[in-house]
């Protein structure tokens, strides 16, 4: 069975870091297109990052400069390192596949806050 399990979530004050990972198994990770997507609590849910299986990767406009999807196809992982971090990133971060047919994390919590 398919599963995604996001990881790394917490509270962090403004301005700090945080690495979220998502551990894949029941897919073919290496061919997998993945990405991150956030929903913070009465908005629709955005995607953040998007990473190809060849490694070519896309960023939401409030994240360019700031955050970098990776991934790391022996570990079936894929990472989003999160710098300078905002309190309107404050959101539940999920992980999934891009594209047909689609799979998804249970998320995990990111707080942002002095």
């Amino acid at each position: 069975q398919v599963q995604l399990v996001e990881s790394g979530g917490g509270l962090v004050q403004p301005g700090g870091s945080l690495r979220l990972s998502c551990a894949a198994s029941g897919i073919v990770f290496r061919t997998s297109h993945l990405g991150w997507s956030r929903q913070a609590p009465g908005k629709q849910r955005e995607s953040v990052a998007t990473i190809t299986a060849a490694g070519s990767t896309n960023y939401a406009d409030s994240v360019k400069g700031r955050f970098t999807i990776s991934r790391d196809n022996a570990k079936k992982t894929v990472f989003l390192q999160m710098n300078s971090l905002k309190p309107e990133d404050t959101a539940v971060y999920y992980c999934a596949t891009v594209g047909a047919p689609k799979y998804w994390g249970q998320g995990t919590q990111v707080t942002v806050s002095s």
